[in-house]
């Protein structure tokens, strides 16, 4: 039987949860399930008792990487078999400065590890990704990282209509409610950056495809420094959301609709604590990810029509802090 170790499964409302919980829910729908031993680390006996019954992990924590690594390494060197080790990481590491202002032209590749390896240590979720890539080095794990753009979609199951996890994402969600609370829509300087999206169930079939890409030992394969696998489809401006997001709000008479306006430095600091983060550029190609097999389907016309329900769930929900947010 395959031992597994999940985190990020559970969460609120608001935060964690969504990946995890959803990944999570993928793998119980595969025919193989019984044949796994999944374990899953959660917020409370109470959401343990409910995972139970029915079948938080963070990219940027340092600790807990360094924690789950050293197990790791106990157990290579207790058994001498290695282990296997699935990270969830973000696009937010290509991110740069350009606060909406304009679009690059720099895409990055996940099958270019030349092109990877340039990535400033500085660089959001950077930190964690440079430790795990470190312990593959030195030989006592396989390292994969799996790094997901702008998420959209509502997760569907039981562990979200129970309240384990949490079923809506983060950077969409944030912009619908700052633009509710304002009355109008916002972006980020122009709106003119660009990010890559993925819809979460297709993202969470890029984990189960990696898994078994890994007992196989597939022959596109690559871990540690050539094991990045971007989970991204196709790209959006910033500006496309932010005027999908004033439509919306016109249909449910929350706004006058027309053209979105740039949030003021008052906004970005009461809405996502001064950052304009959602204004950077994230784009790349998911190639070393597709070579496994993975091909989704779901367009940017798909996610900007998706945003009337994320709206209705956002309203649903309420208001969010500032540092829930981001």
């Amino acid at each position: 039987m395959t031992k597994i170790l999940m985190t990020g499964v559970t969460g609120n409302v608001i935060l964690s949860g969504y990946i995890g919980g959803t990944v999570l829910t993928r793998f119980a729908q595969r025919p193989d399930f019984e044949n796994f031993d999944i374990r899953c680390i959660v917020r409370s006996p109470e959401k343990a008792e409910k995972i139970k019954s029915q079948i938080q992990a963070d990219c940027d924590d340092v600790d807990a990487a360094t924690g789950t690594l050293q197990g790791l390494k106990k157990r290579f060197e207790k058994t001498g078999s290695k282990p296997i080790f699935i990270n969830t990481s973000g696009t937010g590491v290509l991110s740069d400065t350009a606060a909406g202002m304009y679009a690059t032209d720099t895409i990055w590749d996940d099958a270019n590890p030349e092109q990877m390896a340039t990535l400033k240590p500085t660089q959001p979720h950077r930190p964690v990704d440079l430790k795990i890539v470190s312990a593959d080095a030195e030989g006592y794990v396989n390292t994969y990282i799996i790094l997901p753009p702008t998420i959209w979609g509502i997760s569907r199951g039981h562990l979200f209509d129970s309240g384990i996890s949490n079923k809506k994402s983060v950077q969409i969600p944030a912009l619908i409610w700052a633009s509710l609370d304002r009355g109008q829509a916002g972006m980020v300087g122009l709106g003119k950056n660009i990010w890559h999206n993925v819809e979460v169930h297709e993202l969470s079939d890029l984990y189960s495809i990696l898994f078994d890409a890994v007992l196989s030992s597939h022959p596109n394969l690559g871990h540690g420094r050539e094991g990045y696998f971007f989970g991204a489809n196709e790209e959006h401006t910033l500006y496309q959301v932010g005027k999908s997001i004033s439509d919306v709000m016109f249909k449910m008479n929350k706004s006058k609709g027309g053209e979105p306006s740039t949030f003021t430095k008052e906004e970005l600091d009461k809405y996502f604590n001064g950052s304009s983060y959602l204004g950077s550029n994230s784009r790349c190609r998911s190639n070393r990810s597709k070579a496994l097999g993975w091909a989704p389907k779901k367009t940017t016309e798909d996610m900007l029509e998706s945003i009337y329900p994320e709206t209705e769930l956002v309203i649903e929900i309420g208001a969010l802090t500032a540092s829930e947010k981001l």
